[in-house]
């Protein structure tokens, strides 16, 4: 994985060491926002030299420096050579303008897609414990913020560097008193701009925080939306987004505050450099000590010096907000993956044979560790066979299943996949032999079709209707106005869970996998999608593994192997009428969902445990 710089300190170099790829352009958008900034000078000092020859005939500057005689003739020379410079000055600012803009989209584009491939990289465990709001706020506000100040920003501060030092010149050789007058206000300027900077600093890495909790609470609460009104809850979150709302509001508030005053300093000291050039210049030229045309030349430079100034306050609020983006960015683009991506591939021909070796596994906290939920489970699934793993809420099932699909590593001990740790498989390897449906079915907003051929892209029409058929899914899909081109909607929102559930299992089958893994599949179901789906795994696991997570017994009487969890331990183990002629664990929970039990609390008699 490429080492990623340091932004939350020094954000700017981050950026120049991050994208080297940009660097020519770079450094063509500088120099023609300098040549720009040279000649936008230009056509004040010809201003100058046309009073001149108005003043001075055939004593001015284009008379002696040209040999052009008549006063005519030599503003005609003055024109042809200011037009030439607002040539050159469109021209380079054409240029400037299209290399910073598409610099800054490409910086932007990049970022984002680094930041999010950076996101889609880390473990999930590190989203459960992230809001996603969060994450939102970085890959759009803070790369848009960013984007801005590139746009704008930089182009700002380079003109304006440029034109202190042109003006600068000019006014060096013209005369050494003016100079020291007319740059009086620049360390003012300067060491205000640096004060600034620093206060400005915290205060918009409150706002980019504050922006990050408007975003998270945004995101879950649209997420949220049928919860919320569920339990007519609008409005106690409408408090609560107004609460985040009002501490964005706040932290914004505090950085304006700040921002605002630093242009009425400015413009103080652009009245003191201004008003010293305008009686000293003026009372050389009474005095006979400066020339006409020079003395115009620096009044408007004066201004041309110190007003771009004004400009540096919202520059330096747009500098100090996208720093503050900028290294949100970063401190994500920091953040790594605890499980990493192997080198090995599986042996040929994969068959499926899935193993646990005494695996411990548990949950990070807060202060970064926290108790086990697997506790030295052993378990092994053979190729071919369909083991299903029950328990009650808590047994670790889930935990089991994270581990499989390799969502997480285990803290001691291996899980094996036709006897090599996954730990050391591709993902492309381990991930591509699992066809995987969960619980909580994520369809993407798109058409069923889309929505099957997510695990292959590249499957035909046949196939996908194949898959769909095996997931007795067809009939449905087949029975909607436009067949497998509907569009599902977020999440899937406009079919019923069983269609979900029948759609989500036929882009698993049509992956085509050697091992099957269903997390809880039947759970949410109606007693006809639970007949449906179980007709179906009876079909698509004959020839391929599978390890089944299930709430309803049910589903997995015919299961080769059952795995009963207990507080993270296997309690038990054996085909369902071993385990329910063994009156343990098993025994009760298929005593609770065949209403033995509740049989027996009514009439005081005993559950027949040792009976399937």
């Amino acid at each position: 994985m490429t080492p990623v710089p340091d932004g939350t300190r020094r954000p700017l170099a981050a950026l120049w060491h991050h994208h080297r790829r940009h660097r020519p352009r770079v450094v063509a958008a500088v120099a023609c926002s300098s040549l720009n900034t040279a000649a936008d000078v230009v056509p004040e000092l010809l201003l100058g030299v046309a009073v001149d020859v108005v003043v001075r005939g055939a004593d001015s500057f284009v008379a002696t420096a040209l040999g052009v005689e008549g006063r005519f003739s030599q503003l005609v020379v003055v024109a042809v050579l200011n037009a030439l410079a607002w040539v050159v000055e469109s021209a380079s600012d054409y240029a400037a303008s299209l290399l910073w803009r598409n610099l800054a989209q490409s910086v932007e584009h990049d970022l984002r897609v680094a930041a999010y491939a950076r996101a889609q990289d880390l473990d999930v465990g590190w989203h459960e414990r992230t809001p996603s709001g969060q994450v939102l706020s970085v890959l759009t506000e803070d790369v848009n913020q960013l984007e801005r100040y590139l746009d704008v920003g930089a182009r700002t501060i380079l003109h304006t560097f440029w034109t202190v030092v042109l003006v600068g010149a000019v006014f060096a050789a013209s005369s050494w008193q003016l100079l020291l007058l007319a740059f009086v206000p620049v360390p003012v300027i300067v060491a205000g701009s640096i004060a600034f900077q620093r206060r400005l600093e915290p205060l918009y890495a409150a706002v980019r925080e504050a922006a990050g909790e408007v975003s998270a609470t945004l995101a879950a609460n649209i997420g949220g939306l049928p919860t919320i009104k569920a339990f007519t809850a609008e409005a106690r979150e409408r408090a609560r987004v107004a609460a985040v709302s009002e501490g964005y509001r706040r932290a914004n508030a505090a950085a304006i505050r700040s921002s605002s005053a630093f242009v009425p300093l400015i413009r103080m000291a652009i009245l003191a450099g201004f008003t010293c050039t305008l009686l000293l210049g003026g009372w050389f030229v009474l005095e006979g000590r400066l020339e006409v045309g020079l003395y115009s030349v620096l009044v408007f430079m004066t201004q041309r010096l110190l007003w771009p100034l004004t400009d540096l306050g919202q520059t330096l609020d747009l500098h100090q907000r996208a720093m503050a983006s900028t290294r949100r960015i970063f401190r994500l683009l920091q953040e790594q993956p605890r499980s990493l991506d192997g080198s090995r591939a599986l042996p040929a021909p994969v068959r499926g044979r899935l193993e646990l070796r005494g695996v411990r596994f548990g949950y990070d906290s807060i202060d970064g560790s926290g108790p086990d939920v697997l506790h030295g489970l052993d378990l092994v699934v053979p190729a071919g066979e369909t083991h299903a793993v029950v328990g009650a809420t808590g047994a670790g099932k889930s935990s089991l299943l994270r581990l499989v699909l390799r969502f997480a590593d285990p803290r001691a001990g291996q899980v094996l996949l036709d006897g090599v740790d996954v730990r050391e498989l591709t993902w492309e390897s381990l991930r591509g032999a699992i066809g995987y449906v969960s619980q909580d079915v994520y369809l993407f907003h798109g058409t069923v079709r889309d929505n099957i051929a997510y695990g292959r892209p590249g499957a035909t029409d046949e196939q996908v209707r194949r898959a769909a058929r095996l997931a007795e899914a067809d009939g449905f899909v087949s029975g909607f106005p436009d067949g497998y081109d509907t569009v599902v909607g977020e999440r899937g929102q406009t079919l019923s869970g069983g269609q979900r559930q029948r759609i989500a299992l036929a882009r698993a089958i049509l992956r085509d996998p050697v091992l099957l893994v269903l997390d809880e599949a039947t759970s949410a179901v109606d007693n006809e999608t639970e007949a449906a789906i179980q007709r179906s795994l009876a079909t698509v696991t004959a020839e391929r593994t599978a390890l089944v997570v299930a709430h309803r017994l049910s589903t997995i009487r015919d299961a080769d192997r059952i795995w009963v969890l207990a507080r993270g331990r296997v309690a038990e183990a054996g085909t369902h009428e071993e385990l329910v002629a063994a009156g343990g664990l098993y025994a009760q929970l298929w005593a609770v969902q065949t209403g033995e039990a509740a049989h027996a609390a009514r009439t005081g008699a005993s559950p027949r445990l040792g009976r399937p």
